[in-house]
């Protein structure tokens, strides 16, 4: 199994900016896709970005635009750069990683979550 450690999570106003990492540690035998998703109380967890292995990423139309996903695979690393936060974007970021695990079997991990709130 692998763990997810997120970063970057805080308080922002709305029109500003953060940036949330995660890193991926243990072992594994590969990392495929990864992403972000968000979750609020009063809704299901929504998926805000992913990024293949080769670099192939994908929005959420909502973020489009104003969110960027990417990776270094040599650390294991998956960041979103968001720019222009606004009050809708608060919520709690999780990030996930899908892995080869043993006798590459397909798994997932998913981090703690990193609270992101946008203020008016």
């Amino acid at each position: 199994q692998v763990q997810l450690v997120e970063s970057g999570g805080g308080l922002v106003q709305a029109g500003g900016s953060l940036r949330l990492s995660c890193a991926v540690s243990g072992s594994h035998f590969g990392i495929d896709d990864m992403g972000w998703y968000r979750q609020t109380p009063g809704a299901q967890r929504e998926l805000v970005a992913t990024i293949s292995s080769s670099g192939t990423a994908n929005y959420a139309d909502s973020v489009k635009g104003r969110f960027t996903i990417s990776r270094v695979n040599a650390n294991n690393t998956v960041y979103l750069q968001m720019n222009s936060l606004k009050p809708e974007d608060t919520a709690v970021y999780y990030c996930n990683a899908r892995y080869r695990g043993r006798f590459y079997l397909l798994r997932d991990g998913w981090g703690q979550g990193t609270q992101v709130t946008v203020s008016s």
